[in-house]
């Protein structure tokens, strides 16, 4: 099986000495970095997103163990980006000049031709566009021609590096093949959106290449991101089809589009993956966690969705809301939740450092300004740190923002932003007069549901 995570190991002084012992239990991933500026590396797996970070020390040389199977990777040195294929057994050398990353990046050691392959088929592409500008600009002909020119450089090249085992190459020559289907999934949306042409749709027949696509080859998942996308966009289109044919929210219909899959593999994933956050933003929690169960066998990953699901089922509609105390005020005071009793509570919590928080402010200060004399108080709760709450103080000011601006006590780490189970932001939540919970995932100030919710309510 693939590896789930990528787990540091502890580095003993003895560790080489046992290498031929346990050569296939991990990977050494080691090197040094020429005029350092960020700290650290970042790994992300492309299958199960998750990421780990590989600290640089002073003279900018760095080294770890990995524990995978294999895994397909992206690896990050502050804005610059290197995908990797990382194997069980492999001792890989990653040695670069900041100052010049894509002339001096190379690898060396057991692993190499994998990731020096990598490197050049980057490159590959980078030259056929590089006098093109954006691709997705291009007439549909002139761009299917293109993605073309990149595969067949493509193949030519894996055909021609040494050093590749042969089931490396069988794989690989399938995953340029999603690859290319992928681009050709992504130009429609792309080119209606770069051409400022929103109704573009593509001709009959631009996407005949998907009508034999089989979408559950788990070998193909774990070694394809590309692959992995397609699936993930199949089962977006479905659960769309799903959504507006029948009463079902989106997030539960994506659910149900991944359990129309055959492989048992591939559900379990997608379904955690989906799960992990998605649970918490869900306002169906009970048809979300039915749909789950459906899809999902892995008993750790049940049991960790299990326990946010019980976590949530504290905060449902009906049951009173956690309660914050005395936070910070912009104006100067403190507010605590019991001082708001007898009117709705629209709570925002939100960050300044959050893009898509910021891109809610307009919205919510013409909701605030459309309610400002009816039972409703409208409070934002952000949760950045204390060390960039004159940070906090200085946009509530720059922005003009009305309502309660409050501070939480410990940023995400808050006693009522735990209680709500909250992992990511913007998130709303609307409180009845008695303080107890109307929904916990209200919706954003910029959906028209909203007010639709607070005329349900009589406000």
């Amino acid at each position: 099986m693939i590896g789930r995570v990528l787990i540091t190991l502890v580095i003993m002084t003895g560790l080489f000495s046992c290498k031929a012992e346990k050569e296939n239990d991990y990977i050494i991933l080691r090197g040094k970095v020429l005029n350092p500026q960020a700290d650290d590396l970042k790994l992300m797996s492309l299958v199960y997103s998750n990421s780990k970070y590989i600290p640089i020390n002073e003279d900018g040389t760095f080294i770890d163990t990995l524990q995978v199977e294999a895994d397909n990777v992206m690896l990050y040195y502050g804005s610059k980006l290197t995908y990797m294929y990382l194997q069980a057994g492999d001792n890989i050398e990653l040695n670069f000049d900041n100052n010049n990353y894509d002339e001096t990046i190379k690898f060396s050691g057991t692993g190499a031709a994998y990731n020096n392959y990598l490197l050049e088929k980057q490159k590959v592409s980078k030259d056929i566009l590089k006098e093109v500008g954006n691709v997705y600009l291009l007439p549909e002909n002139e761009f299917k021609k293109k993605q073309q020119e990149i595969v067949s450089a493509s193949f030519r090249l894996l055909e021609t590096t040494q050093g590749l085992p042969s089931e490396y190459i069988d794989k690989e020559r399938r995953n340029i093949r999603y690859s290319y289907l992928s681009r050709l999934n992504e130009y429609e949306g792309s080119h209606a959106y770069y051409s400022k042409t929103p109704d573009f749709k593509v001709s009959e027949g631009f996407l005949k290449e998907f009508d034999e696509l089989d979408y559950n080859n788990a070998e193909d998942y774990f070694f394809s991101s590309n692959y992995g996308r397609l699936v993930g966009n199949y089962c977006t289109k479905l659960a769309k089809e799903f959504s507006d044919s029948i009463e079902m929210d989106q997030d539960v219909a994506y659910l149900k589009a991944v359990n129309t899959l055959s492989n048992q593999t591939i559900k379990n994933i997608m379904c955690y993956k989906s799960a992990k956050y998605g649970i918490t933003y869900t306002s169906d929690l009970e048809g979300y966690y039915d749909e789950y169960l459906k899809g999902s066998t892995d008993e750790v990953n049940n049991k960790e969705i299990e326990e946010s699901y019980l976590a949530l089922r504290a905060v449902a509609k009906g049951q009173p809301s956690p309660k914050f105390e005395d936070y910070e005020n912009f104006d100067g005071t403190t507010t605590s939740l019991d001082d708001l009793k007898g009117k709705y509570v629209y709570i925002d919590v939100w960050a300044t450092w959050c893009g898509p928080c910021k891109a809610e402010i307009p919205y919510l200060k013409e909701v605030e300004k459309q309610y400002h004399d009816k039972n409703i108080e409208f409070v934002s709760i952000s949760v950045d740190t204390p060390d960039n709450r004159d940070k906090w103080k200085a946009m509530v000011e720059e922005k003009e923002l009305g309502g309660i601006q409050l501070l939480a006590d410990n940023a995400f780490d808050s006693k009522f932003v735990q209680g709500y189970l909250i992992k990511g932001i913007p998130r709303f939540i609307l409180l009845d007069p008695q303080g107890n919970i109307v929904t916990a995932n209200a919706p954003r100030p910029s959906n028209e549901k909203l007010v639709s919710l607070f005329e349900e309510l009589k406000l």
